[in-house]
């Protein structure tokens, strides 16, 4: 379960960076801001599942 939480949150981030990148090339601030929110919030899943494991 560990891993899978992991991926999604590694997925996440991927998707986030590609929107941020996309949405920077686009000059669209709200697909940056959506994509922006997804990095933290996959990146605080994250933190949450490696201190939850120890």
């Amino acid at each position: 379960m560990r891993h899978l939480a992991a991926a999604v949150a590694l997925l996440a981030v991927a998707l986030g960076v590609a929107g941020f990148v996309y949405g920077e090339a686009d000059d669209s601030p709200g697909l940056q801001f959506l994509s922006a929110l997804l990095v933290i919030g996959a990146v605080a899943i994250g933190v949450r599942v490696a201190r939850r494991t120890r």
